[in-house]
């Protein structure tokens, strides 16, 4: 009796078991669908943040159809090449080399004008950050910003994604009076830098000041060939 009773209590643990994980395969694959449109839904209202456009999930798409009149995908040597550069995921394209990346390129139209919107990511102190930086028609001024963040600490690095700090990259030149790349720093106490390439550093969070700097540098440096042939 003891074996049947031991036996009943294993098809009986196996079988709750399997019938569990039929129903969360089934919610998961009933809710993805809707998973991947909020996903939609957030990356353009990070796009039409970094141009200083508010939107909420119910008029994203809307505002997002209207002002982004232009979207293509480049190469580092900032030739238009084919693709989707909604669908362009930053993540594995840094995984390649510099020479097979594609880029993501995104034209919006503000009351201010035309700009251009370039998506960047990097490592933060527990985990990736990412944004989208807007620039002016000479392509060297920031006209916005917008920053996230997976894991960083709330009050310390996770200020990147406050309005307070993204607005201090309004105005900021990415390039020196020579044209040469000099980015932003993100700059702790006391240190030096110009002005036009200087914010200031999160106090408590400096591993992810810095991971943002060097994000910023990196991926500057990438689309720096498209830059300059549209400066021209």
């Amino acid at each position: 009796m003891n074996r049947n009773g031991n036996t009943y209590t294993v098809l009986y643990a196996a079988i709750m078991v399997i019938l569990v994980a039929a129903i969360l395969a089934s919610v998961s694959m009933a809710l993805k669908p809707q998973q991947v449109r909020n996903k939609e839904i957030e990356k353009k209202q990070s796009i039409l943040a970094s141009v200083n456009i508010a939107s909420t999930a119910e008029n994203a798409d809307e505002i997002y159809s209207e002002k982004i009149v232009n979207q293509y995908v480049i190469n580092t040597k900032g030739d238009e090449l084919e693709g989707n550069a909604f669908t362009i995921d930053l993540k594995k394209e840094h995984a390649k080399s510099d020479a097979e990346m594609h880029l993501p390129v995104f034209e919006c139209k503000t009351d201010d004008g035309l700009k251009y919107v370039l998506p960047v990511r990097g490592t933060g102190l527990w985990g990736p950050i990412w944004g989208y930086i807007s620039l002016n028609e000479d392509m060297n001024t920031i006209y916005g910003a917008n920053f996230d963040h997976e894991g960083e600490t709330p009050g310390l690095g996770a200020e990147i994604s406050t309005e307070p700090f993204e607005k201090q990259f309004l105005g900021k030149k990415i390039f020196d009076d020579n044209g040469s790349l000099y980015s932003i720093i993100v700059a702790k106490v006391g240190q030096e830098a110009p002005a036009e390439h200087k914010v200031d550093g999160i106090s408590g969070g400096t591993i992810t000041s810095k991971g943002l700097e060097k994000m910023l540098l990196d991926d500057f440096t990438r689309y720096e060939e498209f830059l300059k042939k549209k400066k021209s």
